[in-house]
């Protein structure tokens, strides 16, 4: 029986063959989807492989970046084990170079040039949203948040669409708040929140009253040592980019009819209106109205997005476009925080 062999098998055979990479393309390297389907915000960015290179990713891709957050006003990125100080910022600055590094308005802690601590407030407490630094002259339109740690209950960033808040404030309300503005007037005392000294970084009343007159801030002097400032800013504003109408104002945050009723109580007992850490008004100094800001704080709460952190997270928002808050909590929480691309009040906005 005759068998046949097999023919040999060349190597040499293989010299005209090329090699052909298996690569994927930028749209199946990450998946852009809502968190969920129903909501409007935030968008969140994921990785479809492992040890994905974001910041590389975010310097060819920083326009997409930049148009898909002048939409949603907040893009979550999740799943890129961005849970250190390095990491954070670097991608912060990928994103915005222009990083704000002066930290003396709100007590919290520096941890880095650019990178802070989340504002100290009460973990059993729930700070109220607003849009960051709104009653400043100048304040950022970008701000970042990064989880190290989220804790064991609670804590999560409450966000909400400003567009929408605008669009559903009773238009009467609306229109007096254009139209007068808001008055936002703080006293700085010894041993009652920040004093001044550390919110201008000085001990010079007179470079006080400078920075105060830059900024388009009434200050006064009291008799006690303390300094009382009055600021009038707008309650609306127009996105510089989209031309949208938004709710840039935060009463919320200063009328005394927001404080839980025993701290409502305590302050008004032991000072007089003029005298209280914080009040507000409308900017021609009549009072706002308590059923007012019960309006506007029932369209924030029904406006109010919220989601877990998770280790690595970071997210970033317009701040024109998105306010956002806290959670309650129970638990140790390590969240990051910066801000930048700083704006003021002109005519670019108004």
């Amino acid at each position: 029986m005759k068998i046949n062999k097999s023919p040999k098998f060349h190597t040499k055979n293989l010299e005209h063959i090329q090699r052909r990479s298996i690569t994927l393309s930028e749209s199946e390297l990450i998946k852009i989807e809502f968190l969920q389907s129903d909501q409007s915000l935030p968008l969140v960015v994921q990785p479809t492989v492992e040890n994905f290179d974001l910041v590389d990713w975010l310097e060819v891709n920083q326009h997409l970046i930049e148009t898909k957050l002048l939409k949603s006003g907040a893009i979550l990125l999740r799943g890129f084990h961005l849970d250190t100080v390095i990491a954070f910022e670097q991608v912060c600055l990928t994103l915005c170079p222009d990083l704000f590094n002066e930290n003396g308005e709100h007590p919290r802690e520096t941890i880095s040039t650019n990178i802070y601590t989340p504002v100290f407030y009460p973990a059993t407490k729930k700070l109220l949203w607003h849009n960051e630094n709104s009653f400043n002259y100048q304040w950022p339109q970008k701000i970042f948040f990064g989880c190290r740690q989220p804790p064991i209950q609670g804590g999560e960033t409450p966000l909400v669409d400003s567009r929408k808040v605008f669009e559903l404030i009773n238009p009467k309300i609306r229109e007096r708040f254009i139209e007068k503005k808001v008055m936002y007037l703080r006293n700085y005392e010894y041993g009652l929140g920040l004093d001044w000294q550390t919110v201008f970084q000085t001990q010079d009343k007179a470079e006080v009253e400078a920075v105060c007159r830059e900024k388009f801030i009434d200050c006064e002097w009291k008799d006690n040592g303390g300094l009382r400032t009055r600021s009038v800013r707008p309650a609306v504003v127009r996105h510089p980019q989209s031309g949208e109408l938004t709710w840039f104002a935060q009463p919320q945050h200063w009328h005394t009819s927001c404080l839980d009723m025993e701290t409502q109580e305590a302050l008004l007992f032991s000072f007089r209106q003029e005298d209280l850490p914080r009040n507000c008004y409308y900017g021609d100094g009549s009072p706002i109205e308590n059923s007012v800001i019960e309006e506007i704080c029932g369209i924030y709460q029904q406006l109010e997005i919220s989601f877990p952190w998770e280790t690595g997270d970071l997210l970033m928002l317009d701040n024109l476009l998105t306010a956002h808050g806290r959670n309650s909590f129970v638990g140790e929480r390590k969240l990051l925080v910066a801000m930048g691309d700083m704006m003021c009040y002109d005519m670019k906005i108004l």
